[in-house]
């Protein structure tokens, strides 16, 4: 049986790009480059709210980490500098997502070329939901991990498709449980990251600066977009305040996403700090 297509619908399996991308993270090598990335905090509340999170969980950090799908490492300044740390990603990382630093092992397939039992914390911030099979990117952070190692990992949860079509999956905390406790973690920490007000304003930010960066096919519609995304920088503004500030709450249902802290041992009755 044949159905028709639904009318004045695009389908989406067709996809293969974006027409607004926000720009890429910068590795933090210089203090011009930190200075813009906390400009950007203040601008991409997603952003913020990882950092505000690994800020807290990475400061006491004394082991060996692997920063896996790291692009840019822009997290990597939160860790002591003594402590050794190795970033991996995939050799499409450039081509899928625009990112190549020199340091960072590129590897294909599914197995990462990182001995087993060799470190203490696995870091993976944003980088699951392009991941087309998640319980084998669980189970290689499970193997490389000793066993009293952790894992520590962000998923979005409001955010729009994004790196079309490299972009597969949403997480809940229900589904974050289940697939790490497969993979032979322990029953994850879980933490949304902001509420529905932090949403509100993110998704009204985001409409904002496409309409002031002008990002259209047509120039008719760049000059239209950005004359009334300039109008509308004093309410970004507004929304970025509101937004970090509601950072500071508990988290609620409709979130960010979520910062996971789950034990490599099934058998532990806890994160590992």
């Amino acid at each position: 049986m044949k159905l028709p297509a639904l009318p004045d619908r695009d389908n989406l399996i067709e996809r293969q790009s974006e027409a607004w991308r926000p720009p890429i993270f910068r590795p933090n090598a210089t203090s011009w480059d930190s200075l813009l990335a906390s400009a950007r905090r203040f601008l991409d509340l997603q952003a913020s709210s990882i950092w505000r999170d690994l800020r807290a969980l990475l400061v006491g950090c004394n082991g060996s980490v692997l920063d896996v799908g790291c692009g840019a490492q822009p997290y990597r300044s939160l860790l002591p500098k003594s402590v050794p740390y190795q970033g991996i990603d995939t050799a499409d990382a450039a081509a899928h997502f625009g990112y190549e630093v020199p340091d960072t092992i590129y590897f294909t397939g599914d197995r990462w070329p990182i001995d087993s039992a060799s470190r203490d914390l696995v870091l993976a911030t944003e980088t699951l939901e392009h991941v087309e099979h998640s319980d084998r990117f669980l189970a290689e952070a499970r193997r490389v991990l000793k066993p009293d190692g952790c894992l520590v990992l962000t998923v979005p949860f409001a955010a729009r498709w994004h790196y079309i079509p490299h972009d597969y999956w949403r997480f809940t905390p229900s589904g974050l449980r289940t697939l790490l406790t497969e993979a032979g973690f322990a029953v994850p920490t879980v933490y949304a990251r902001g509420n529905e007000i932090t949403v509100a304003c993110y998704k009204g930010m985001a409409l904002i600066l496409m309409l002031a960066l002008g990002q259209y096919r047509s120039l008719f519609l760049s000059i239209i977009g950005r004359f009334i995304g300039a109008l509308l920088l004093p309410v970004l503004a507004c929304l970025a305040v509101i937004g970090q500030i509601s950072l500071s709450s508990r988290g609620g249902n409709d979130c960010l996403g979520y910062t996971v802290v789950a034990a490599a041992s099934s058998l532990s009755k806890g994160p590992v700090p």
